[in-house]
């Protein structure tokens, strides 16, 4: 069994034990009463490289990042500091996240904020929705088709931005066929853990002009962001740099600024 798939089966049991406490039909009308979603496209798709920032107490492949005693306070710093979304781990066992934290953080900051978990069912992205997410990762490596085409349809039904993640060229061409137009490349691999840096590089030209594209993993600074933006990211995602860091709000503003490099100029 790889690590997503142990990944995963935790993740359905907290999710069972959740849906007891929770209908459905609670969950969809806590969703409704939320503000309605902000939309981070037209933004991502401006010039220059902008930064979604996480909030991750830790991971499986190094464990115990950070206590983050006060999720919302870091995700403030982050905004302060320019970040234009905050993504927030809400996966509990091998992340140390919570539904908490985003509803948490959303109270907190005026920017999109992104639920990130193995979601495989349209209960979780409600659950996004009704703690004030505006995006939801959905992963191809964690999905069969059918239920990706499915998940990318119901996220956009409630107002949920779907960020599309991929690894390889295969499910590059399956996030395109679900239809997704913001699409995250993955440079660690979540079934051995291991991180490939030539990833985006490899996969990005495999993109229509019209998808904004997302690097995820490998951003340790500035000049990871400068390099990203060269091989054509629009956004960065990161987490353990800002994490790990003694002042998030500076390390963002840096990244910020690197991102607003005169010579990064991209595709609309």
């Amino acid at each position: 069994m790889s690590v997503l798939d142990e990944i995963i089966d935790g993740v359905m049991a907290d999710l069972a034990v959740r849906m007891q406490t929770c209908p459905l039909d609670d969950l969809k009308e806590s969703a409704h009463r939320q503000d309605p979603a902000l939309d981070p496209m037209p933004t991502f798709r401006a010039d220059g490289v902008n930064v979604i920032a996480e909030v991750k107490r830790a991971s499986p492949s190094k464990g115990s990042l950070a206590p983050i005693k006060d999720p919302a306070a870091l995700a403030e710093d982050y905004a302060v500091g320019g970040a234009a979304a905050i993504s927030v781990l809400t996966e509990q066992r091998r992340f140390g996240g919570t539904l908490e934290d985003l509803r948490a953080v959303r109270s907190r900051v005026t920017v999109p904020v992104l639920r990130k978990d193995f979601i495989t069912t349209s209960y979780q992205l409600w659950e996004a929705r009704a703690a004030g997410a505006d995006m939801a990762l959905l992963i191809v490596a964690a999905l069969e088709q059918d239920a990706l085409v499915s998940l990318v349809e119901r996220a956009r039904s409630i107002g949920l931005t779907p960020l599309v993640e991929v690894h390889d060229e295969p499910e590059v061409q399956r996030a395109l066929d679900a239809g997704a137009d913001l699409i995250g490349v993955n440079a660690r691999n979540l079934k051995t853990l291991e991180v490939d840096r030539t990833t985006f590089e490899r996969l990005v030209p495999s993109m229509p002009s019209g998808v904004v594209t997302v690097a995820e993993s490998g951003v340790r600074g500035p000049h990871d962001v400068i390099e990203y933006g060269r091989l054509g990211a629009q956004v960065v995602l990161v987490g353990e740099t800002l994490v790990r860091g003694e002042n998030p709000r500076e390390t963002v503003a840096d990244l910020v600024a690197a991102g607003s490099h005169p010579a990064l100029q991209h595709r609309a």
